[in-house]
């Protein structure tokens, strides 16, 4: 090839574009009369399809040495990963605290009992009973203590009709109806039969009350089957001893099994110290006996009291007030007093026994006569209309309800303070201090100072396997003592209450 051959395919090379770097536009064409950005693919005549392996060739593959030993592999690895978990799931669950058994429960110890000791004062008859039932409910109550209905005149013992409601307070069809509602709203309902109960001796003659039980143990047949889920009545230190109560006890309890809902038995017990309490409680057979001894120890006596009948606590009810079917208010005036005491109730090792208006701090009506039961305490009164006396009135009575309801809410589902062991932390006399506590549960320690000067108090931990390891330090759960505010923290060592005051802390389990 000459030079001026080579100079010219230079040229050649130098002028053609690349085919990449060519627009693809369509505008112009491209050799062979096709346009800029056209592709021709061929296709082949005979395309070929993957079937895969026939059945003889995947069993001759798998036979193979490499196969066969690649699933003992396998194999081997699975039931060895198998084992190890089993092997670590054992030795988790042997290493694990153990959980403590659930005591029996019944239904008056799941949470607070609720007296209407008058319907018609509380709201108009049972009528008005069954539509304040979901106020009622609100409250977290497990049972409604209705009465007494039953028709008597006073010390006249054949004016008793313990089968006949008193007309002023309803019929027997608003009961029946009551009970349906309550019923559905997980609410139990117990009746009073206390016979005398306007009259200064219950059981009309203390000295052979026998006759009286029989009427009271056909009028509680007929009334549980009714619907009815326990029977009250006042004054079981008087009757407890006779023969016929062994019948009502047969009465009540004959039919139970596992699978029904237990008829419940409740007296009341009034004036009697704690060892006589605890007697009553064994040689009655009651369900649940409602002591007056909080309102009647005082003191440096109430810590002992409590401590005695703690045991005892899925069998024993504690009231202010109630065991006389009275406000809470008529022995506590104030309404820092009357949160305390509410504070101390619901976390004490027991079933607590409120009348209606404690919820409010409603103020007892000295007299034998019932307070009326004050509603609509959420309605703020028109603008420029309000009573300042009034108005402070209901804002304390909304607090009070809160008060109430935050209690009643933790006592329902917190184990420690719902059946947890008791321990005495401190007492003087004006102030005492515990610990509840369930298992694994959240702590709880109550403290209160019912003095009118402040109360210093140091806690005494026992140092027992079941109290464990204690923190240093705990956080304020509720508190009416406005210098412990929720959710501060304290420390174990000691603490300082004001006067009238109260306050509720918790810590977690350190197992």
């Amino acid at each position: 090839m000459n030079k001026d051959t080579e100079i010219d395919m230079k040229e050649v090379e130098l002028n053609e574009v690349d085919p990449e770097k060519q627009p693809m536009t369509g505008d112009g064409q491209a050799a062979g009369g096709e346009k800029n950005g056209s592709v021709k693919l061929k296709v082949p005549d005979d395309e070929v399809t993957f079937t895969g392996l026939s059945k003889d060739e995947l069993m001759k593959v798998a036979g193979t040495p490499g196969w066969v030993r690649t699933r003992w592999v396998l194999l081997v690895l699975f039931w060895l990963g198998w084992v190890g978990m089993l092997a670590g799931a054992i030795v988790i669950i042997v290493q694990a605290p153990r959980c403590k058994p659930i005591p029996e429960m019944n239904w008056w110890n799941e949470g607070p009992l609720y007296q209407v000791s008058d319907v018609e004062a509380f709201s108009d008859g049972l009528a008005g009973v069954e539509k304040k039932l979901d106020n009622i409910n609100q409250l977290k109550v497990k049972g409604l203590v209705l009465g007494p209905l039953h028709t008597v005149q006073t010390d006249q013992l054949n004016a008793l009709k313990l089968k006949m409601i008193d007309a002023s307070q309803g019929s027997e069809a608003d009961l029946v109806s009551l009970l349906e509602k309550a019923h559905k709203k997980g609410i139990s309902v117990v009746l009073d039969l206390t016979p005398n109960y306007r009259g200064s001796s219950l059981w009309f003659n203390s000295a052979d009350p026998s006759s009286v039980i029989e009427d009271v143990k056909a009028a509680a047949e007929y009334w549980t089957n009714l619907g009815v889920d326990g029977i009250k009545v006042s004054d079981v230190t008087t009757v407890s001893s006779s023969v016929e109560w062994s019948n009502l006890v047969v009465a009540l309890k004959a039919n139970r099994t596992d699978d029904t809902k237990k008829k419940m038995l409740m007296g009341v017990a009034e004036g009697i110290p704690a060892p006589q309490v605890a007697q009553l409680v064994n040689t009655s057979s009651v369900d649940l006996l409602l002591s007056d001894l909080l309102s009647t120890q005082q003191g440096v006596d109430r810590m002992p009291a409590i401590e005695m009948l703690q045991s005892l606590q899925r069998s024993l009810g504690w009231g202010m007030g109630a065991a006389q079917r009275s406000q809470l208010s008529k022995l506590v005036k104030t309404p820092d007093l009357i949160r305390l005491y509410q504070l101390l109730l619901f976390t004490m090792p027991g079933t607590p026994v409120f009348t209606y208006g404690d919820e409010i701090g409603l103020q007892a009506v000295q007299g034998g006569s019932s307070p009326k039961m004050v509603w609509d305490i959420e309605t703020e009164p028109a603008e420029g209309t309000a009573n300042e006396t009034v108005e402070a009135e209901r804002k304390t009575r909304l607090a009070i309800r809160k008060w109430f309801k935050d209690l009643s809410d933790l006592r329902v589902k917190e184990r420690s303070l719902l059946h947890g062991d008791f321990y005495p932390l401190d007492s003087t006399r004006t102030a005492l201090a515990f610990l509840r506590l369930w298992d694994q549960s959240d702590r709880y320690i109550t403290v209160v100072n019912w003095g009118t000067e402040a109360a210093t108090i140091n806690f005494r931990f026992p140092q027992t396997e079941e109290v464990g390891e204690l923190p240093k330090t705990a956080k304020v759960k509720l508190s009416t003592d406005p210098d412990l505010e929720v959710d501060a923290t304290v420390n174990l060592d000691k603490i300082t209450l004001a006067p009238a005051q109260g306050v509720l802390l918790h810590f977690p389990y350190m197992g």
